[in-house]
């Protein structure tokens, strides 16, 4: 049986997917010291876990920030280093099943990508991503860890923080409905929680990737944006891309294991860098 492998190989993080046919049959997601650790460690779990031997690998594609430390081939297999942002974008089309559409990778920064099925441009990027929801809560609030600040986020009341259309306008504005934000932390007082705060920053973050997704996709007359990465498991984003696809009449997308797009692309790409 033909199986290809995909790795999105991070600093100290790699994803991994196997595929049969177009199929996913296996992924994981490990964590290691260094990249090579990582990349070798996620081949032996996934073998492990779906049952098959590194016989039963006819390829093995990688991609990501880490690929460049992978000299040679992995246990032997014919390996192939893809271009992250055509990964990325093949990616977040097959999981959508879009032939074209603006994908949105959200890592620690974020990138936005004009993708069809053979063509994949890289419109911009932007320093706003996880990393500045970690960095900001951590000079904030001293929690670095992202769940737990999602929990946190989950209980705060964004009112406290943002300042709405309806707090600065008696009228509504066409277009605008009263409870869009007007000015992040635009409302912000000495007494606000920590769970005040944590909300702020995450509506502030995805907010900020949000609009810049959807110039991108105006720009290139797109209606489709999928969002992929680690930030799509993350409730508020969810929050955030339900309302800025009313509110702009965009069509935000986050399929399921979008977590693993990079991975994907890299698995179905047929081009290598």
């Amino acid at each position: 049986m033909a199986i290809c492998v995909g790795l999105d190989i991070g600093g100290s993080t790699t994803k991994i997917v196997a595929m049969q046919d177009d199929t996913i049959i296996g992924k994981c997601v490990v964590k290691a010291a260094d990249p090579i650790t990582s990349a070798y460690g996620a081949l032996g779990r996934l073998t492990d876990e779906i049952g098959i031997r590194l016989g039963d690998i006819e390829r093995i594609n990688i991609t990501g920030v880490g690929s460049g430390f992978m000299q040679e081939q992995l246990f032997g297999i014919k390996t192939k280093v893809v271009q992250e942002f055509e990964a990325t974008g093949l990616g977040g089309l097959f999981l959508s099943g879009k032939n074209n559409a603006i994908v949105v990778s959200m890592g620690t920064g974020t990138a936005y990508l004009d993708a069809s099925k053979n063509r994949v441009k890289h419109i911009i990027g932007s320093g706003v991503g996880g990393g500045t929801i970690v960095g900001l809560c951590n000079a904030v609030l001293n929690v670095d860890d992202a769940n737990k600040l999602s929990d946190m986020a989950a209980i705060g009341n964004i009112d406290n923080v943002d300042l709405s259309i309806g707090d600065i306008s008696k009228s509504e504005i066409p277009g605008l409905p009263m409870n869009i934000t007007a000015s992040n932390f635009g409302k912000v007082t000495d007494d606000l929680s920590k769970e005040d705060k944590a909300v702020g920053i995450f509506n502030l973050v995805y907010q900020t990737i949000g609009t810049i997704a959807v110039l991108a996709a105006r720009m290139a007359n797109i209606k489709d944006i999928v969002f992929t990465g680690q930030l799509t498991t993350l409730s508020q984003c969810k929050e955030v891309a339900d309302c800025f696809s009313k509110l702009y009449d965009m069509n935000f997308i986050m399929p399921e294991d979008a977590v693993f797009a990079t991975a994907i692309g890299a698995c179905i790409s047929q081009t290598e860098v």
